[in-house]
């Protein structure tokens, strides 16, 4: 059965985005992007850059982990606000929104129904995990869907911003098995937890 993979990079205070929730790696952002970050990307995680990196970077290669990315209406907002309708060409790519009436590229899907009900079905189809992208919200109404965690967590903290699992997430303690890790020299991690 396919996994649904949170995917994500978060500070060391817990946060995906800042209080805007702007893109913490855009132009403006405050993430630091240090060359072994991106080597480690490229090699263990290519499918998770978006195609304008992809060919910016040279990187062909398929991907590794995923063949699905979903993510929710302000997170797809970024792109948009950058004039980037599918961010991921080289993946399925779904759109949780009760907002867009029609998606703004025919590769990308938008969907009305309920995350939860539609990412079980999902997980029941043949392929490669489900890349959860974000954002916090989508993530905290997905929370008791997600099969493994892998954190990047940064070497800064923020002080405010949009939580991990968002600012609604109901309190739910799970416990999580660490399954891996990589250490940059940069300071960044790779953390993958599974669900136990």
């Amino acid at each position: 059965m396919r996994k649904l993979v949170y995917y994500v990079a978060t500070t060391l205070d817990g946060f995906v985005a800042g209080p805007d929730g702007a893109d913490p790696t855009g132009p403006d952002g405050f993430w630091p992007i240090p060359e072994d970050y991106v080597r480690h990307m490229i090699e263990t995680y290519p499918e998770t850059l978006p195609g304008p990196a992809r060919q910016a970077l040279g990187v062909t290669a398929g991907g590794t982990h995923f063949d699905t990315v979903v993510e929710g209406r302000a997170s797809y907002g970024v792109g948009l606000a950058a004039g980037v309708t599918d961010a991921f060409p080289h993946l399925r790519h779904l759109v949780f929104s009760t907002t867009l009436a029609e998606s703004p590229d025919p590769a990308v899907e938008v969907l009305r129904s309920d995350p939860a009900t539609t990412l079980r079905e999902l997980k029941q189809q043949e392929g490669k995990d489900i890349w959860l992208i974000g954002g916090g919200k989508l993530a905290g109404s997905l929370y008791t869907e997600i099969d493994r965690l892998i954190v990047k967590l940064g070497p800064l903290t923020t002080g405010s911003g949009i939580p991990l699992f968002g600012r609604d997430a109901a309190f739910d303690p799970r416990v999580w098995t660490l399954t891996d890790h990589v250490v940059l020299e940069s300071g960044a991690l790779f953390l993958t937890y599974d669900r136990n």
